[in-house]
């Protein structure tokens, strides 16, 4: 698997003698730590001089790299600002982190000593602190590279960090979590960035080996058993492709989790070229990333069942390949799906829905969940009308709504909520079944039609569901993210399983 050295964390009491690279985390007003202030004077007030100017420490994430006289003993003294005090947050941590760690590749370097001191005016202990920002080194650290020879191949490239400033008991057990989070972040971006001809239906269950090794229980379904338990639609998005579909399905229960499940339900189309509806070159290019709701869901499984959440959760992937061939699904088929519902089929593009409705139907009748969330890369109509700022947000559950919202802010996973009403199954209507399966006129906001034809698969069941269209994929390096695979939605989600556990 084409995944980049994990890099290695550990918690510290003190700065080891050995440290060739020491980074000192540092807000705009505060003056130095002891730590710091120690270090300082070492170095002849260098340190004091250089961050001495107001604006020197007022941009989170700039680097201040200073090479160390000889007398000590550290090569290079790097101080991280952090930005102001009362500004300093869990996703601004993470940020610095990122560019941290950006830095220090720019340089080569692949070890540091981070050190914390006493900051007044953070509302985080200090434990957290440091492993937020070691989250956020992590995750910019994650690298897809397939290439055989490129210069330098076969080198270590680790990066090894020590973390002081904070009790090693307190920061060890805060990176249980941090490092399940990245866990799960990063092998959900390889699983979107691997190539088609790499990731299928055919061997989607070999790249699921991690979360069997987590604990998780993983159970497939073939073509033969989707027939049997009536799963038509799915059948019928991948009819066109030499590769059968499959639906995985995934278990967890954390110790002392409750009988009832969340489950979380994965679009999983491998590769979509349209089908017979076929897709111009450009659309087509990334439509390997097509997965990417199947993707954050093993990513989310992987990062509750490293960390010991005590959750009960399972997930269901739908997988397929969207292909033309003489057995794709054609315009005006009519399916009847897992529910009995029948569909009238217009664009075989708009698969992903078709896919998902025996999906949730399947997840509902089956696991009696508490709540059914959804994600796919389902809409273009989403990207048109937020941007490239939100993924949409539909839900029956004003509460659920609310606390996935604000455990996108907190990450950085940004949800704006979109309607979902009654009114638009009038859309939806067709004479000749029960349902068609997307509005007449598709560029006249078909997310909220696709909503509203979900919901019809759901069972009346607390539901969620998230278009994450276009947020799967980055064209540039972000502070937390490389260009390619972002897994978006894996960190909102962990943290909205999380907060509802503590409300709880």
């Amino acid at each position: 698997m084409p995944q980049s050295p994990v890099p290695v964390f550990e918690a510290a009491d003190e700065i080891s003698a050995e440290a060739s690279v020491v980074v000192i985390l540092q807000t705009a007003q505060d003056g130095f730590g002891p730590r710091a202030a120690a270090l300082d004077a070492e170095m002849g007030g260098i340190l004091s001089r250089a961050c001495s100017e107001p604006a020197a420490l007022a941009e989170s994430g700039a680097c201040i790299d200073l090479i160390a006289p000889k007398a000590v003993s550290a090569r290079r003294v790097i101080v991280l600002a952090l930005g102001k005090a009362e500004a300093v947050t869990a996703l601004s941590l993470a940020r610095a982190g990122g560019l941290l760690a950006a830095h220090l590749e720019s340089k080569g370097e692949c070890s540091a000593t981070v050190v914390l001191d006493p900051i007044a005016g953070v509302d985080l202990p200090g434990a957290e602190v440091l492993a937020r920002v070691a989250l956020g080194m992590r995750l910019r650290r994650y690298r897809f590279d397939m290439r055989n020879q490129r210069q330098g191949a076969g080198a270590d490239r680790t990066l090894r960090v020590q973390l002081v400033g904070a009790g090693s008991a307190d920061v060890s057990a805060t990176l249980v979590r941090i490092n399940a989070i990245a866990d799960g972040v990063e092998y959900a971006r390889t699983l979107i960035n691997l190539p088609p001809n790499h990731l299928h239906p055919d061997n989607f269950h070999d790249h699921l080996e991690p979360l069997r090794e987590a604990g998780i229980d993983v159970e497939m379904l073939d073509a033969a058993q989707l027939k049997e338990l009536g799963m038509n639609a799915l059948l019928a998005v991948g009819s066109g492709s030499a590769r059968p579909p499959r639906v995985a399905i995934l278990h967890y229960r954390g110790k002392g989790a409750p009988a009832q499940p969340l489950a979380f339900v994965g679009k999983g189309v491998c590769f979509d070229s349209g089908g017979l509806c076929i897709k111009g070159g450009a659309q087509m290019f990334d439509m390997k990333a097509d997965m990417g709701g199947a993707a954050a869901v093993v990513g989310l499984m992987i990062a509750l069942a490293r960390q010991g959440s005590p959750i009960h959760a399972v997930g269901v992937l739908g997988i397929a390949e969207n292909m033309p061939s003489g057995n794709a699904l054609k315009p005006r088929d009519i399916i009847t799906t897992a529910s009995g519902q029948t569909v009238e089929v217009f664009d075989t593009d708009a698969e992903g829905r078709l896919l998902l409705a025996d999906c949730l139907h399947y997840t509902a009748t089956r696991f009696n969940p508490s709540v059914i969330v959804d994600l796919a890369t389902l809409t273009y109509s989403v990207t048109r009308g937020l941007g490239s700022i939100f993924a949409g947000l539909f839900s029956t559950d004003d509460a659920i709504a609310s606390q996935m919202i604000a455990a996108g802010e907190a990450v950085g996973e940004r949800f704006w909520r979109l309607p979902l009403d009654r009114a638009y199954d009038e859309g939806l209507q067709s004479p000749f079944a029960d349902l068609r399966h997307h509005a007449k006129d598709m560029e006249d906001g078909d997310a909220p039609y696709a909503a509203a034809f979900l919901r019809h698969f759901t069972q009346d069941r607390p539901w969620v569901h998230l278009d994450i269209a276009s947020k799967e994929l980055t064209d540039t390096d972000r502070p937390l993210a490389r260009q390619g695979a972002t897994a978006f939605g894996v960190q909102m989600l962990e943290e909205w399983v999380q907060a509802s556990r503590r409300v709880n």
